[in-house]
């Protein structure tokens, strides 16, 4: 980075009412983590990593106490090349808190954006390789339905909440209070010293929006190509983002899954209209609660995991086949057990390739949720939200994933607010009915972010659009990451369509385009 010879001190800049970290943005990375060296190697703990080459550099582990030397571990990829790029994009699935390493094996096939770019993984401080945090292994979403609202069960609920929330600061530590977006992006730049770029580009996806926004926001003058995709609300709260969650749900499975599956009812038998199949889903969800079915190892699918499998099929419509075809199995007299347990299977969250924790993407979500932003409410406003969201929104209303935040001793730490000023255009790409990111928070993150250009992809809805099969959306990427094309103004593409699962091509499923992380 450059070097500056005039001294400023933060109370200097404090009385210009300037924020202190503008001299830290400016200053020399110190020597013992900008003369490092990235080795690259095999990627042996990621599967098909034959295009693959991964590396490890060390960060701080508190940027705001580097001079303490306590040190963590950056897990990073790249695909191989065989001549040097003149840039490098660095890649995020989101989560927050995913694992990112495997993420540039889903554009090998987009021979363009490789042959120019160099493609860059991370595991972001706290999950994958790098140094792991952990919430001890409790996720409070799983210890009781969350639809009975008995005294009992609510008291289980938000006690099993404000549990998880002292496990996973007792069992992450100090380390855990310093996994957030504000030092994330730090180990972020440092990266790009690494790298040897003076500007870095960025492809983040979902919550890897929210980290590409502060990015810029923090280290604008090191800003290159930024395409921002499946937009979280990156200039309101991660409470307001997982607020909208309920809403835009249940659109999604309403306007456009109950729909397909009613068109297929000589497939799936589920109803001949949406309103009949989302009254099958609901008779089925009651018949699970009293009677579960148990699967294969001993696991008991139950109304939620029905809940959670069509929650993580409205991700892309390329899972409604296996949501449908479960809600059939679920509700039959002669259930497939092996069928249930492979659905649950194929729409469970990805996962890192090897980490020391198994709940390390869920710890580091848990921080980052509740660590950058604060949370308002308490255990009655939990309560009284659920109730309100639950009776509008059945589907996913009554889960509350960020409630651990209501009991969460959270560190002092106040984000820069993201507005876009002194950033070069950033690209921004949304489907009108993502369920996870729903437009209308991306259409006010473009409203408040300078010089933002947004392009919507109509009658759409799934979490995700450049490299998943949409030519129009990938041309506009590519010539933005590639050749710096901006587009003048905001533009629109056409959705791909639902998918025909009683044409041959309907063999084309998840498995066979690129994976983003669920929260669920």
């Amino acid at each position: 980075m450059r070097r500056i010879t005039v001294t400023v001190t933060a109370a200097t800049l404090l009385a210009a009412g300037l924020p202190v970290y503008a001299q830290a943005q400016e200053q020399k990375l110190p020597a013992q983590y900008a003369d490092q060296t990235i080795t690259w190697g095999p990627c042996a703990d990621i599967a098909n990593s034959e295009a693959l080459e991964c590396g490890t550099f060390r960060s701080p582990r508190d940027w705001n106490r580097v001079g303490d030397g306590k040190k963590i571990t950056i897990a990073v990829s790249r695909l191989k090349r065989t001549t040097p790029a003149k840039t490098s994009v660095l890649t995020n699935p989101g989560g927050p808190g995913a694992p990112g390493r495997d993420l540039p094996l889903a554009f090998t096939d987009h021979a363009r954006l490789v042959d120019n770019v160099e493609l860059v993984g991370i595991d972001v401080r706290g999950t994958g390789a790098s140094t792991n945090l952990t919430c001890g292994g409790f996720n409070h979403l799983d210890v009781t339905d969350p639809r009975d609202r008995s005294k009992a069960n609510l008291k289980l609920l938000y006690d099993a909440a404000e549990f998880e929330a002292t496990s996973c600061q007792v069992k992450g530590g100090e380390y855990g209070a310093v996994v957030n977006t504000e030092q994330t992006v730090k180990d972020l730049d440092l990266l790009r010293h690494l790298l040897g770029r003076e500007k870095i580009s960025w492809l983040g996806y979902s919550g890897g929006t929210w980290m590409g926004a502060y990015y810029a926001t923090y280290f604008p003058n090191r800003v290159d190509r930024f395409v921002l995709d499946s937009n979280t609300n990156f200039v309101s709260t991660w409470q307001d983002v997982f607020d909208n969650f309920p809403y835009a749900f249940e659109r999604r499975f309403r306007t456009d899954f109950t729909p397909w599956v009613a068109k297929y009812d000589g497939l799936y038998h589920l109803g001949g209209t949406a309103e009949q199949v989302r009254q099958t889903y609901e008779a089925t969800r009651a018949k699970l609660v009293t009677n579960p079915i148990r699967l294969p190892g001993g696991t008991l699918f139950d109304g939620p995991q029905l809940d959670f499998v069509l929650i993580g099929g409205m991700y892309s419509k390329y899972n409604f086949a296996t949501a449908a075809q479960t809600l059939a199995q679920a509700g039959s007299e002669s259930a497939d057990t092996q069928a249930l347990a492979g659905a649950v299977a194929a729409v469970a969250k990805a996962g890192a390739a090897d980490p020391q924790y198994a709940d390390a993407a869920d710890a580091t979500g848990n921080a980052i949720l509740c660590n950058d932003t604060k949370f308002n409410g308490n255990r009655q406003y939990l309560v009284n939200e659920a109730n309100r969201l639950g009776k509008q929104y059945p589907l996913i209303g009554y889960y509350q994933i960020t409630a651990a935040c209501a009991f969460w001793d959270r560190p002092a730490l106040q984000l820069r607010k993201p507005t876009g000023k002194g950033v070069p255009p950033v690209l921004m790409v949304q489907t009108e009915r993502d369920p996870a990111t729903p437009i209308e928070g991306a259409r006010e993150a473009h409203a408040k972010f300078a010089g933002s250009r947004l392009l919507t992809v109509k009658n759409e809805g799934d979490h995700g659009a450049f490299g998943f099969g949409n030519k129009c959306v990938d041309d506009i990427v590519e010539a933005y990451l590639v050749d710096g094309k901006v587009p003048t103004k905001d533009l629109t593409c056409e959705g791909i369509g639902l998918p025909d699962p009683t044409a041959p091509s309907a063999k084309r499923s998840a498995t066979t385009t690129p994976v983003l992380p669920r929260v669920f």
